[in-house]
């Protein structure tokens, strides 16, 4: 506040080369928002009217609206049951010829298995942007997320794993062209003051929120750790014949930015748990594909069948660093009673 520089400018610089550094990539520009960065990460990509963009069926919608302001079409694919995140092997024959980008989402915390998706974007000759909102810290075959395809999407929404104090967002990549594309159109489409080279936006990381983000990166692993534990104390005593627990594949480090079960009857469960005061969250109740926004696509729900089901089902338990060890046993105790 004191160095009278409110855009841009000394703390946003500082944050995103320390932001690249942990992400293990050469890059990092910060932008407005989570959405931002998908969306600015896709018209660097060279999305525009009339592609498509490969998408999980069951994601936040934000993935879907980044492909849908580019002009472009999203076109799901669904998940591995077990993990929530894009099935790898349905990913090839979505592919078409007016197909320009995949891109995945490391749901819940838990990476996506990239390495085939990778493989598969290399094969047909196209770009990979990962969306990586719920996985920061997280680790894919013992590398962190931020540098496996051409760029990777950011997040620091105030209940992220590294939020903000608002809205914020950024995207790494190791492409310096893709960088400086995005650092262009996030500054209304400029590099010089008042000289515009492309229609662009205005989307910047405030310097208050990268202020903010540079000192909670410092506590990031610790927090990270902790989730972690919870996570391990909550598969080691929740009762598994009442909910299904969650899965971790042996290539992901899972950061655990949510902790999703599955329960037939989910609604009830989920009145009985706020009548003992604890809070609980449904990611997401209506998927992407149901949304009243993309009607106009006439998509057929008989092939997202999986994501439907998952909706109808999957609710998230407490997860966070905040939680005490009494509140954590607390959660176990109830939702084994009650369940």
């Amino acid at each position: 506040m004191d160095s009278g520089w409110y855009v841009l400018g000394e703390e946003v610089e500082a944050f995103e080369a320390e932001w690249a550094k942990y992400c293990h990539a050469k890059y990092a520009v910060g932008v407005g928002s989570g959405l931002d960065a998908l969306h600015l990460a896709l018209l660097a990509l060279g999305v525009g009217s009339g592609d498509e963009v490969i998408v999980p069926a069951n994601t936040y919608i934000a993935t879907w609206l980044a492909v849908s302001h580019c002009g472009a079409t999203p076109v799901p694919v669904e998940p591995i049951e077990a993990t929530f995140n894009i099935d790898p092997k349905l990913v090839e024959s979505a592919i078409t010829p007016r197909t320009k980008v995949i891109l995945p989402v490391h749901l819940c915390g838990q990476p996506v298995d990239i390495e085939p998706i990778l493989a598969i974007a290399e094969k047909h000759d196209l770009p990979v942007l990962d969306d990586a909102a719920q996985a920061h810290g997280a680790c894919y075959n013992g590398k962190k997320i931020g540098s496996f395809g051409n760029a990777t999407a950011w997040s620091f929404y105030p209940g992220k794993n590294l939020g903000a104090f608002g809205d914020g967002g950024a995207v790494t990549t190791n492409d310096p062209d893709v960088a400086d594309q995005i650092r262009v159109l996030r500054n209304y489409g400029s590099q010089k003051k008042y000289v515009n080279k492309t229609l662009g936006y205005n989307s910047r990381l405030d310097p208050i929120q990268a202020a903010v983000l540079r000192v909670k990166l410092k506590n990031l692993d610790q927090w990270n750790e902790r989730r972690k534990s919870i996570a391990r104390k909550y598969l080691q005593n929740l009762d598994p014949s009442r909910f299904r627990l969650p899965h971790v594949e042996d290539y992901a480090d899972s950061v655990w930015h949510l902790f999703v079960v599955i329960h037939n009857q989910r609604n009830k469960f989920q009145e009985r748990m706020n009548e003992t005061g604890i809070s609980t969250v449904i990611h997401y109740p209506i998927p992407p594909h149901k949304q009243k926004a993309y009607d106009c696509m006439n998509l057929d729900e008989n092939q997202l069948a999986l994501s439907s089901c998952l909706a109808s089902k999957i609710i998230s338990l407490p997860m966070g660093p905040h939680l005490k060890e009494e509140q954590v046993q607390y959660v176990i105790d109830k939702a084994n009673l009650l369940a």
